[in-house]
Parts: C-alpha cells; sequence; structure tokens
C-alpha cells in the first residue's frame, strides 16, 4: 500500500519557491467537493521530487501526487466540519518562520520578489493559507488514528510478513552514558557585560546608529552582520524575557539591559505591525574563565579515574555531579533525532565528534573533552560506551523499538485508506481527461 503523504504533499503543492516555478497553462486537474486541485498544484509538486530523486514514470508519479492532493482536500474538509481548532497565532508564528528564512536566504523583500515571482504581502498570504490547511489535514489526521493501538502478536506478525532478504540492514549502532560538568559564569565576568553593553547603550542614547554598533560589537552571528536587525516577529517566537521586553517598547526605543538563556541583549524596537514586532539587538554572552574551564576538566579527570578503579559506578557519578539534564538517569544519553537511545555513526560523528566514540570497546570511559551544550553554553564530558550493537539485519530481539514503530504506522495507515476510501465514495469527484485513466491506490 502506498504511503499517504498528507502534510508533505500540501506543503510541496503550494510553497512558492522559485525552483518549483515553471511554466504551466493553469486549469482544474480535479473537482473534490467544492474544492479544486490546479493543475499547478500537481507541478510544483512533482517538480520537487524530479529535483529530489528524478522521475522514471512522470504520469504515473503526477497521478500519485494528485491522489495525495485529493486525500488532502478530504481531510481538510474532515477538519473544517469537525471545527477542529487552528488559531491565528499559531498559524503566524510558522508563518513567520518561513517568512524569516525566506528573508535570509535572499536578504532584501525586492530579491525575494524577484526570486519567486511575488511581493512579500502576497507571499505572506500564500503560507498562511498553505499553513492552516496543513495544520488542519495534519491534525484531521491525528485526530483519525490517534486511537490506532498494536498488540505484541501483531508487532510478531508484521515482521513475519517481511521476506528475510527485504529486511533493511541496521547500522551499527552505540548506546552512551556521559557526566557534563557545565562551569558556571562568575560574577566578575556577568558584571563585565552588563558594563559595556550599558555602555554601548548610552552611545546609542547619546546618538551614534544602533546598527552599527550591532555589526561591530553584537556576538548574534545570524543578525550582527544586518545591524542587529531579526526580521518581523510575533509572541512565542522569541525567548520570554526578549520577547516581553520588545514588546514592551516604543518604535526607535531602546529597552534596559535584558538577561536570557543566550546572553545579555540590549534591544530597540524598528516597526510595529499589527500582533508582530520588529526589532535590533546586541548580543554579548558571558565566557566561562580559562581557570573555571580548567577546574572542570580536572575534576572530570578525577571522576574518572574513581570510575575505572572501581570506587563508584558511573551512573552513580552522574547522578551527583553531571550538571546535564540526564543526570537523573544516571547519565544516559538519548539521539535527538529519534529519541531512543542509539546512536548510529552518522549521530555519533554530530554530538560527539571529538570523542572517539567509535574506537572505544563496551564499557571504556573517554577522557574529559570539551563541548558545547545545548544552550551554547562551554563545558567538559566524560562518555562510557555502554554497548555496541553490530551491524546486522533487522531483527525483533534487537529492533523490536524499530519494528514496533513500523508495525503501529502500517496499522495507522490502513486506518486511514479505510476512511478515506469511505469518504471518496460518498464525495463528489470529478477528474479532467488528462488524469481520467490514473489508477489511485487508496481511493478505490
Amino acid at each position: 500500500m502506498k504511503k499517504l503523504l498528507i502534510a508533505a504533499a500540501l506543503v510541496a503543492s503550494t510553497l512558492p519557491l522559485a525552483a518549483q516555478q515553471e511554466t504551466v497553462v493553469d486549469g482544474v486537474a480535479a473537482v473534490v467537493g467544492r474544492n479544486i486541485v490546479k493543475y499547478s498544484d500537481i507541478e510544483r509538486s512533482y517538480a520537487q521530487v524530479r529535483m529530489r530523486q528524478g522521475v522514471a514514470d512522470a504520469q504515473k508519479n503526477r497521478c500519485a501526487i494528485l491522489e495525495n492532493l485529493i486525500l488532502n482536500q478530504l481531510l481538510i474538509h474532515k477538519g473544517e466540519v469537525d471545527s477542529i481548532e487552528v488559531t491565528d497565532d499559531e498559524v503566524n508564528q510558522n508563518v513567520q518562520y518561513y517568512l524569516k528564512n525566506d528573508l535570509r536566504q535572499y536578504g532584501t523583500r525586492e530579491a525575494l520578489r524577484e526570486a519567486t515571482g511575488f511581493t512579500y504581502d502576497e507571499l505572506k498570504e500564500q503560507y498562511e493559507r498553505m499553513i492552516r490547511n496543513m495544520m488542519l489535514a495534519g491534525r484531521a489526521q491525528y485526530q483519525l488514528t490517534e486511537s490506532v493501538t498494536i498488540t505484541p502478536r501483531e508487532v510478531n506478525d508484521y515482521f513475519a510478513s517481511i521476506e528475510a532478504d527485504s529486511l533493511p540492514m541496521m547500522p551499527e549502532r552505540y548506546e552512551l552514558s556521559e557526566i557534563v560538568i557545565e562551569p558556571t559564569i562568575n560574577e566578575v565576568e556577568r558584571d563585565r557585560v552588563r558594563t559595556q553593553l550599558a555602555e554601548l547603550r548610552e552611545r546609542v542614547l547619546q546618538g551614534e546608529k544602533f546598527s552599527m554598533l550591532a555589526t561591530l560589537y553584537s556576538q548574534d552571528p545570524g543578525s550582527a552582520k544586518k545591524g542587529g536587525e531579526l526580521g518581523f516577529f510575533s509572541r512565542g517566537e522569541m525567548v520570554s524575557e526578549f520577547e516581553s521586553a520588545a514588546f514592551a517598547l516604543k518604535p526607535g526605543e531602546v529597552s534596559p539591559i535584558v538577561e536570557t538563556q543566550f546572553g545579555f541583549h540590549i534591544i530597540q524596537l524598528i516597526e510595529r505591525r499589527g500582533n508582530t514586532v520588529n526589532a535590533r539587538h546586541i548580543l554579548i554572552t558571558p565566557q566561562v574563565s580559562g581557570e573555571d574551564m580548567l577546574q572542570a576538566r580536572m575534576k572530570l579527570d578525577s571522576i574518572a579515574d574513581e570510575i575505572r578503579a572501581g570506587h563508584i559506578t558511573f551512573a552513580d557519578a552522574a547522578r551527583r555531579y553531571s550538571t546535564a539534564a540526564n543526570a537523573k538517569q544516571g547519565g544516559k544519553a538519548t539521539n535527538k533525532t529519534d529519541g531512543t537511545p542509539r546512536f548510529d555513526k552518522a549521530a555519533i560523528d554530530e554530538s560527539y565528534y571529538n570523542v572517539g566514540i567509535t574506537g572505544m570497546s563496551e564499557g571504556q570511559v573517554s577522557n574529559a573533552t570539551a563541548m558545547k551544550t545545548a544552550d551554547n553554553h562551554s563545558a567538559y564530558r566524560l562518555v562510557r560506551l555502554d554497548k555496541v550493537y553490530p551491524a546486522h539485519r533487522a531483527n525483533l530481539t534487537d529492533d523490536y523499538d524499530n519494528i514496533y514503530n513500523a508495525a503501529l504506522a502500517a496499522a495507522r495507515q490502513r486506518k486511514l485508506a479505510e476512511w478515506a476510501r469511505h469518504q471518496a465514495s460518498i464525495t463528489y469527484i470529478r477528474l479532467s481527461d488528462e488524469y481520467k485513466d490514473c489508477v489511485f491506490e487508496n481511493l478505490k
């Protein structure tokens, strides 16, 4: 059974990127109830598929895209009938995310218009429609499938239904534990940063340009080169302390010093537009002293010696000394990509590139190595290689969680396909001559 790519198809069909634009004589490819699917909707998605992987059978792929677009329309209709809520704030947060990315890519609104063929406001309207429909379809799909559960017997049956030669090869994977010590920033350094920002704020109040000082002194690499300008954002997009200060300002006004998890800021409001504001800021992040970092490293080296000598277990040492959020779990590391405790080589290279995990043996504890926390703070850590899972074909013993998730997804897919077939049977659907010979897998 072909997977129903509901949200993905909807996004790709409406996303107005330059790379998707082709000369298409537009028209109605399908009528679904009171809604339509345009030829251009199909062609935009088709262009995305062709760019990613090439296309061997163009018409077959266009038919598959059309089927997904029809399914999206059915889900959107269900969301509207069931009064599924999608708030303006939720939509706006996502719209601003896309628009900020576009402006970051193209630099100016004029360059964005030249690249996409749409003005900023036209693009904003398209994103609003796209995202509202995407969220409505996604929530309707979730409502349909959230109650689906499977038993261990069904997991076994699903696994047994896969031919041995078709079972995927699982790469070598690793389970890890870690002890992290993040030194605290001393008050001398915090006072230094506050004093520097106070001086910069005073220079702005005396008439110097905020944007010039941001370019020279701000430690936010994304905005410093733009004079500290962040672009329009709404409530919920920034950390609360920054957001509260920015929304309290009048255009041109400069905030007092604001502390967030990223450091200390001063903020200048540029413009307020409805429920959004555009602001610029100067960020300076206090740095941990070299002495404090050295003490953290020496402490971890001492802890490692105690663990290797058998005086304390790694898990107990993590609970006692680690400053990381996983300390209570004995330092067990979690792969941020899939939420499991296992890491493949790519995940190791991303998160533990300087530890040398792949050269360690089970139970071995690394030396203290430098790292950056999720908040980009400097720290040191010890890492223990708990277990190595050699590369192998998937099996129920080593890969039960993966197989369970695949079996659950398949069960939810069947539920969604059953619903789609029923809805298609009671909904007026008419295809244009170009698509009347399409063979749909889930709308039979």
